[in-house]
């Protein structure tokens, strides 16, 4: 039986409303995948001006949510990370149970979880994580940051970079683009695929994989969203 548990006591200056649980997964999301989290690239993964990002990145700072002593970098304190590990989790807790269990495709489920990531409570948090067998993955491959303990967020190398003639596992898909997994679900390849590169068109050409006897060309876009490792 699960014990019925609140979220945590306000532990921070600043409020926790969905702007800024979208803000710690946001940065969270971004340095995860070693990209450069600044205000620019915080402000288009939200679709939001840049001064507005500036406004609630003071508000993170004055609550020790973020850190920006290295300059324009910004980085999640040890705190702010565990608030950032706790939203994502919800996110892709949200993400599995709506793939699974409610049968929508994996590229239908991003919004909606962005939604209801910020509506569920502690409790139905871990009766979804029960009812699902304690998932380590969601469907697009992101791990599922546990309850309590260590998460590693980081990405394996991307699909455009394999070498011709190399199979490829894939093990995560970046979900940012509904139109993109759809179309890369049409071609078979989604975590757990194997795939081989049968060749690669020079200066920014298409790579060529073969799945299940199927050939299909990528684009650079395209590849440089499917991350693995050679099988």
């Amino acid at each position: 039986m699960i014990a019925q548990t609140a979220r945590p006591v306000q532990c921070c200056e600043i409020a926790h409303t969905e702007a800024v649980e979208d803000y710690l997964r946001t940065i969270f999301k971004l340095s995860g995948r070693g990209l450069p989290v600044t205000t620019s690239a915080v402000a288009e993964q939200l679709g939001v001006s840049p001064p507005t990002v500036s406004a609630m990145l003071k508000r993170l700072e004055a609550s020790e949510l973020i850190d920006r002593s290295g300059g324009r970098a910004i980085a999640l304190t040890a705190h702010g990370d565990r608030h950032a590990a706790g939203v994502t989790r919800r996110h892709r807790l949200v993400e599995t149970f709506l793939v699974q269990v409610v049968g929508f495709g994996w590229d239908e489920v991003h919004a909606e979880a962005d939604v209801l990531e910020h509506a569920i409570s502690e409790r139905l948090e871990e009766r979804i994580d029960d009812l699902l067998g304690h998932p380590t993955h969601d469907p697009h491959g992101d791990p599922i940051p546990p309850r309590t303990g260590e998460h590693v967020e980081s990405w394996a190398a991307a699909l455009g970079s394999a070498a011709e003639g190399s199979r490829f596992r894939v093990q995560r898909v970046a979900d940012d683009d509904s139109n993109a997994l759809r179309y890369l679900a049409d071609r078979g390849i989604k975590p757990g695929t194997v795939l081989e590169v049968v060749r690669r068109e020079p200066f920014g050409g298409p790579i060529w994989v073969m799945v299940e006897a199927r050939s299909h060309a990528l684009g650079p876009t395209l590849a440089d969203l499917v991350h693995g490792e050679t099988a």
